[in-house]
């Protein structure tokens, strides 16, 4: 009962979001609760400034090969989401390198610790989730959001995560709902285990960019804002632009620039 609920929840969502687009003026998004995503924004930074950076700032301590195993081993589980939308957004050549990736770097690889499906040529692409996807399909943004913890987003976006956690995520799936009976292995903690480091894993590869913005920011809230959404905008076209405070590349490439 609960799934149909979400179900109807999201299509309705989809449905306002198609109309928004249909009605509002190309490339504008509108911060319908700006007031509650500047409070939001500022418990945010709150929170950054006491837990988040100090302990991406003790990440970045570790040894190169530590920090250079985890982003690949949490690029490699990002294929769960990526390969599926690669094929909603018929890139069905990604698709099958992202496959092949995933099966390579998952055995050979040790879990994805290291890369050896790069050596066999299948390289790295860019990450997709399903706020993408309905961006590619012409779904609007809607009004831009500021969740608590997680950050900037967008209502499209937010009805993308809804879709990944409720069965569009295999990760999701055979962790925290425990849907796939067959694999054992693994608890709802390995999946928040692995958002937590992901998110450390971001914000330490992007602690100058991000310290520099926020000395230079007149208005740091309308900074971010506008960054988020030029940075999503960007991923929707598959640009290879990279966004300012936004990087989230291999950290080889990152310590060599």
């Amino acid at each position: 009962m609960n799934r149909i609920i979400v179900t109807l929840f999201t299509v309705l969502l989809i449905q306002l979001l198609v109309v928004t687009k249909t009605f509002s003026d190309e490339g504008e998004v509108k911060d319908c609760f700006e007031k509650l995503n500047r409070a939001t924004f500022a418990l945010n930074m709150g929170l950054d400034k006491v837990i988040f950076k100090p302990i991406s700032k003790g990440y970045r301590k570790l040894p190169s090969p530590i920090r250079t195993g985890t982003g690949n081993a949490l690029n490699n589980l990002s294929n769960l989401i990526t390969i599926p939308n690669n094929i909603l957004q018929g890139d069905f050549g990604s698709a099958a390198n992202n496959s092949a990736r995933l099966l390579i770097n998952t055995t050979l690889g040790i879990a994805g610790i290291f890369d050896p499906a790069n050596s066999f040529g299948f390289e790295k692409t860019e990450k997709e989730d399903f706020g993408q996807t309905l961006g590619v399909m012409g779904v609007g943004e809607g009004c831009y959001l500021v969740l608590p913890v997680l950050g900037p987003t967008t209502i499209r976006d937010t009805v993308g995560s809804l879709v990944a956690m409720n069965g569009g995520d295999v990760w999701h799936n055979i962790t925290v709902r425990d849907d796939e009976e067959y694999v054992k292995e693994f608890k709802e903690s390995d999946y928040w285990a692995s958002r937590v480091t992901s998110g450390v894993n971001f914000r330490a590869k992007n602690l100058e960019a991000f310290d520099a913005m926020e000395r230079n920011s007149v208005d740091l809230y309308a900074t971010v804002r506008s960054l988020y959404l030029q940075d999503r905008k960007k991923k929707i076209n598959n640009s290879s632009e990279k966004t300012e405070a936004m990087d989230d590349g291999d950290w080889d490439t990152l310590e060599n620039q």
